[in-house]
């Protein structure tokens, strides 16, 4: 695993909002007395979604200091964690899985897709739209190949569907998470095998 560094330019400060800050006083509470630090990973990944899906270093400090916990173990987490981006990412956050089911079912494809109309890995698109890094496992290798942006999957991708799909994001056009193909979620491409009728 490569050494994963803040980003050089930071924002003078963070906090909850409001609603955020009610959400993780919950987390927290979920957890006995002494154990508070397990809630962690959730307030990070809140922070993350707050500051436009990227986490900034005052949001690592602001989240130690509601749980009283000590910075470098926080900065430990938000660090070796991938689906924490520790710089400025798009509006459209594409994260494409490159892990062997997803290779073998095309992801070679996707990946050229995202470096004709994004650039290469690890980039922002010119517009700010759009962002790409490539991931291990997202654990939907029954639909390879797929992508995660934002906090959507898109699977049974195709690099023609894939590019349509970038189209129709950056002209506003709604799109819909999950299978791209007429698969009904994560049953058999080919359609049912078993219990095609309700005969006995």
């Amino acid at each position: 695993m490569s050494v994963r560094r803040l980003d050089p330019a930071q924002p003078a400060s963070f906090e909850f909002s409001s609603e955020n800050l009610d959400w993780a006083k919950q987390q927290i509470a979920k957890y006995p007395e002494g154990r508070q630090w397990a809630a962690v990973i959730p307030l990070l990944w809140r922070a993350q979604e707050q500051h436009d899906y990227w986490l900034p270093e005052p949001a690592i400090r602001y989240v130690a200091e509601l749980l009283d916990m000590p910075y470098i173990r926080v900065y430990e987490v938000a660090t070796f964690y991938t689906m924490f981006n520790l710089s400025p990412v798009g509006k459209y956050h594409i994260q494409l899985c490159g892990t062997t089911p997803c290779m073998l079912r095309g992801a070679e494809g996707l990946k050229a897709v995202c470096e004709k109309v994004i650039g290469p890995v690890g980039t922002t698109s010119m517009d700010g739209l759009f962002s790409w890094v490539e991931v291990e496992c997202l654990g939907a290798c029954v639909n390879a190949p797929m992508v995660q942006i934002n906090n959507d999957y898109f699977e049974d991708l195709s690099p023609d569907i894939f590019e349509s799909l970038l189209e129709k994001l950056r002209t506003g056009v709604g799109v819909k998470p999950g299978p791209q193909t007429n698969r009904q979620y994560s049953a058999p491409a080919s359609g049912p095998r078993t219990l095609t009728t309700l005969d006995r």
